[in-house]
């Protein structure tokens, strides 16, 4: 996808990696949808990081329903095209973070070609 400068010149769309923390809040998910379709960048995820949120949403709000929560994954998916970031997974152990557990996110956005998370 691509945003045309003011002097007519194609600029690539960046892309950004969308961690949990951000994908949790409903609204904050939904901009981030909206926006991330190509209008100012492309989003991208992991299937981990749609566990992690849903997995997080479920524990601090029981009463959600499982389904309901797989249907919106579904649906982000089918949103934005090419969004799920595969073939990181042999990587994740390179890099060396303060939180290890945070070292699947950078594999995934050095993967997927994100400039941003």
């Amino acid at each position: 996808m691509f945003f045309f400068m003011s002097e007519g010149m194609p600029a690539p769309v960046r892309k950004a990696l969308l961690d949990s923390n951000v994908l949790y809040p409903a609204p904050l998910r939904d901009l981030l949808m909206e926006l991330g379709s190509g209008r100012l960048y492309l989003s991208r995820w992991t299937a981990e990081i749609q566990r992690e949120w849903v997995e997080a949403l479920l524990r601090n709000e029981p009463h959600r329903k499982p389904a309901a929560l797989k249907r919106t994954c579904d649906l982000m998916e089918k949103h934005i095209y090419n969004s799920l970031v595969t073939g990181h997974e042999d990587t994740i152990k390179a890099f060396d973070l303060p939180d290890p557990d945070d070292r699947h996110v950078l594999a995934a956005a050095v993967a997927g070609g994100c400039a941003t998370i």
